[in-house]
């Protein structure tokens, strides 16, 4: 967390605490000063009363039960002000929370993709320029023209991503669902990912001809990401192991990594919207924070379950279960 989103965080909780203190002093004082008044006008009518009166002690008691109906009616009036007032009051701090800190990810979204794609952009301007200006070797050339396409092709991906997340929020997308061979289509994402990286090993253990219901370009964004992010995170020289099988009733999918691994309390927020692991200053590994977020809403849309486990001896595991009928 930022030294500037604490210190909003830290300004808030003390706001909320003057606040709420203040706003329960005077309930009590007003309760303290309701029932103080309610017993002076009990004390006046009593000494009114005449003793000798036959019916003395009947009034007497009447405006006693009148007094206790007050008091009864004051606390009862004062614990349901107190009750509106502190669920009201958790309700808009846990909200003005939740605000800052989204706004703190919104902004470390928006640096993350100002250099997500300034960097491919770069990268591409740079070939681009050294083919125009210079005449190269072939291979030269294909090699500068294949780092081109792999940059567009990571700048495709990151539209999709963000295009995607947007029409998520929006409720403007529209799948269109049909049966697909699932192990084919995994099979493609990984040729994709070894022309990317061939320097990175991808242990394949995928049962052929597995066909689910759901809509190819969602299930290869879905792959994508989660390769992509074990490639992130997964230690130089380490495999990444991908691995597809069909139980009796659930495809299983899953995608391992030897790299630092997550904590326990990471598993759960590694999910949500725009969140990243660890500190925004320190941090070294690209990505925005919607990768996974994408791939736990496009499960969900299919019906299915994502979660992570540790993998052995460390390292992530996330595994997708899709149910089929």
């Amino acid at each position: 967390m930022s030294p500037l989103l604490k210190s909003k965080l830290t300004l808030v909780t003390a706001v909320y605490w003057i606040l709420l203190s203040y706003m329960v002093a005077a309930l009590l004082w007003w309760f303290i000063a309701l029932d103080k008044q309610n017993r002076m006008i009990s004390n006046i009518m009593l000494s009114e009363l005449k003793h000798e009166d036959p019916n003395y002690y009947r009034d007497a008691v009447t405006i006693g039960n009148a007094t206790h109906r007050k008091t009864i009616q004051f606390i009862s009036e004062g614990t349901t002000f107190l009750v509106l007032i502190l669920v009201g009051a958790v309700f808009v701090f846990r909200a003005t929370r939740r605000q800052i800190k989204l706004s703190q990810q919104q902004q470390n979204f928006m640096m993350a993709v100002t250099h997500e794609l300034k960097t491919p952009i770069a990268v591409a301007q740079l070939n681009l320029e050294t083919l125009q200006k210079r005449q190269l070797e072939e291979d030269k050339r294909q090699m500068l023209i294949s780092n081109t396409l792999q940059e567009a092709n990571r700048l495709n991906a990151l539209c999709n991503n963000i295009l995607f997340a947007a029409q998520l929020d929006a409720g403007a997308y529209r799948s269109n669902k049909q049966e697909i061979n699932f192990s084919d289509l995994l099979e493609g994402c990984i040729d994709s990912f070894k022309n990317r990286f061939p320097n990175r090993v991808i242990e394949e253990k995928i049962k052929e001809s597995i066909y689910i219901i759901g809509e190819p370009l969602l299930l290869q964004m879905l792959v994508n990401n989660l390769i992509d992010n074990a490639n992130k995170y997964a230690n130089k020289g380490t495999p990444i192991t991908i691995s597809l099988d069909q139980k009796i009733n659930q495809v299983e999918f899953s995608v391992a990594d030897l790299g630092e691994g997550l904590a326990e309390e990471e598993k759960k927020k590694v999910f949500e919207k725009f969140y990243r692991v660890g500190e925004e200053n320190t941090r070294k590994t690209k990505g925005t924070g919607l990768g996974l977020y994408l791939c736990k809403k496009i499960v969900q849309g299919h019906g299915g379950k994502i979660f992570v486990n540790n993998n052995q001896p460390q390292g992530s595991i996330f595994t997708v279960l899709f149910k089929i009928t």
